[in-house]
């Protein structure tokens, strides 16, 4: 079977035609808002998990590593796969991982099957996630316009709608494993919905080089400015509560708040993120998103008042919101290596930066103060914003 080739509008199989065209588009967005339900409902699991496997804080956070695990591993494998099979194999595996793993997770008692359910569900969403910003580079690139903000827009309205609906079932009392078979059962409605516009496997092109090769020259700079970037969101996730509480003195009930204020301006900020690219150019979309989220963190860390705070995880959220989309659109875009291995490679070097750079930040907050440590990642997006000046885009 003849592999996909990522450069070539003509690989959409129908794309010059509208109404293709437009499902495929649709049908994108859709898989982007699945990952961000799925994400949502994992959420408020993890108390559950830590109570029925018994651990600690420590044991739970080994757990979790489990599912960066399952994703890292299966980025690389999915983005091959997809290049010899087509997209639609590919993200129904995933997408059945992920249905399979939620409810044991929602569920299951005793540390093994939990575990294993976990790596499971970290391979599910790191599989689609790759695959479907493999799909979202080539839609964007046969449309001739900028759409990639507007697609992982869709995956933060996700995690919203996705909190939303998971906290309100189980506020009515449904319980874990009725809730989350709700929701399992929406993913698959809206899977089914996205299935006629996935890319599927009829392709014309040659494979375009090695299934696996470390990522060089453009992709890992790429990779290290996402990295960055996901860092930078696992900061407001995981420590902006702990600067608003220890160092603000806000009411643990209110420390939420910051990365409320962050998931808010980035969700707006994607979903109007198409036409800002459009007007301004990718360039100063990265220069000028790093140097707004990092005045934030510093507005966040110098001004000793919590509404500055949350003032400053709001611009770090509008400065972060494009900055993402804008380097797999470039990822899709450069020569040095063939799309199907580079969109992975950057997709994995990213999500490194959410595993690893919470506990980055702890150990710098240990050395030098949770100040110091921030401002340190308020240096990295200074340097993101120096590097969007040469940007291949």
């Amino acid at each position: 079977m003849p592999a996909l080739d990522l450069t070539d509008p003509v690989a959409l199989g129908g794309a010059g035609n509208r109404n293709a065209a437009r499902g495929q588009s649709v049908s994108t967005r859709l898989l982007f808002l699945i990952v961000g339900i799925a994400n949502a409902t994992w959420a408020p699991l993890v108390p559950l998990v830590q109570d029925r496997a018994g651990l600690d804080a420590a044991g739970l956070g080994l757990l979790l590593l489990t599912f960066g695990i399952g994703s890292i591993l299966a980025m690389p494998s999915a983005g091959a796969a997809a290049s010899r099979l087509g997209f639609r194999p590919v993200l129904l595996a995933g997408t059945l991982a992920i249905g399979l793993a939620l409810p044991v997770l929602a569920v299951g008692d005793g540390l093994v099957p939990l575990t294993l359910a976990l790596v499971l569900f970290g391979a599910g969403m790191g599989a689609v996630d790759c695959v479907m910003n493999l799909q979202a580079v080539v839609v964007e690139r046969a449309s001739g316009r900028p759409m990639m903000s507007g697609f992982h827009g869709l995956y933060s309205l996700g995690c919203i709608l996705g909190a939303l609906i998971a906290s309100g079932l189980l506020a009515a009392g449904l319980g874990a494993g009725w809730s989350v078979l709700l929701l399992v059962a929406g993913i698959a409605a809206l899977f089914a919905a996205a299935w006629p516009g996935i890319l599927p496997a009829e392709r014309a092109g040659g494979s375009g080089g090695p299934a696996f090769a470390r990522p060089r020259g453009v992709v890992l700079v790429l990779g290290l400015l996402c990295f960055v970037v996901f860092l930078t969101e696992g900061s407001a996730l995981d420590w902006s509560a702990v600067l608003l509480i220890q160092q603000r003195g806000l009411d643990p009930a209110w420390a939420a708040l910051g990365y409320a204020a962050f998931s808010v301006t980035m969700t707006a900020g994607r979903l109007a993120g198409d036409r800002v690219v459009a007007r301004l150019g990718r360039r100063p979309v990265v220069v000028f998103g790093g140097l707004l989220a990092a005045a934030g963190l510093a507005l966040s860390v110098l001004v000793p008042a919590w509404e500055a705070a949350l003032a400053g995880y709001a611009l770090v959220g509008a400065g972060c919101a494009n900055i993402v989309p804008v380097l797999f659109t470039a990822a899709g875009r450069q020569t040095a290596m063939p799309a199907r291995v580079a969109v992975p490679a950057v997709t994995t070097l990213g999500y490194a930066g959410v595993l690893a750079g919470p506990a980055l930040i702890g150990f710098a907050a240990q050395a030098l103060g949770l100040s110091a440590a921030l401002l340190l990642v308020a240096a990295l997006l200074l340097a993101v914003a120096a590097a969007g000046r040469s940007l291949p885009v």
